[in-house]
């Protein structure tokens, strides 16, 4: 019987004055052309042996060159992708410069390739839009949290 793969990772909120998301969109050719659906929040394979919330940590310093903020974050659940793949995540308050990302890499066909090439800040509504459809509950989940009605900021 196969293990079902596991990702974890984070989701930094801001108000500017409204509510916004911090979303990734994947490196490499697979995604170079592909926009609305093809986000992520910011994600990575758990380790065999390895906490969730550590794995988040980890994975967002490896993809964007960021210290992960500590404390504070919301859970916001799991939710499972088409691939079967099981995503968790956490928001955590922060005001990250998109500018500044220095993102990780992997190699594919002798070339390297950013793991994410950009980030972006974006308001709820289109930040679903963006997201891999499974991903787009994360935003639901935080604008409850938060006590936000869905679509009002």
């Amino acid at each position: 019987m196969s293990q079902v793969m596991r990702s974890a990772g984070l989701l930094p909120y801001r108000f500017r004055p409204d509510l916004e998301v911090l979303i990734a969109h994947p490196g490499g050719p697979f995604f170079a052309r592909r926009d609305e659906g093809a986000w992520s929040v910011i994600k990575g394979l758990v380790d065999d042996g390895e906490a969730d919330e550590a794995a988040a940590a980890r994975e967002f310093e490896e993809e964007t060159g960021w210290a992960a903020p500590r404390g504070g974050w919301v859970p916001l659940g799991e939710t499972t992708l088409k691939s079967g793949k099981v995503v968790v995540a956490w928001a955590t308050e922060a005001d990250f410069d998109p500018d500044t990302l220095e993102p990780g890499s992997f190699e594919m066909g002798g070339r390297l390739y950013p793991e994410i090439d950009r980030v972006a800040w974006f308001p709820p509504d289109v930040a679903r839009r963006k997201l891999n459809p499974a991903q787009a509950v994360f935003v639901d989940r935080l604008e409850a949290a938060l006590g936000l009605n869905r679509g009002q900021t």
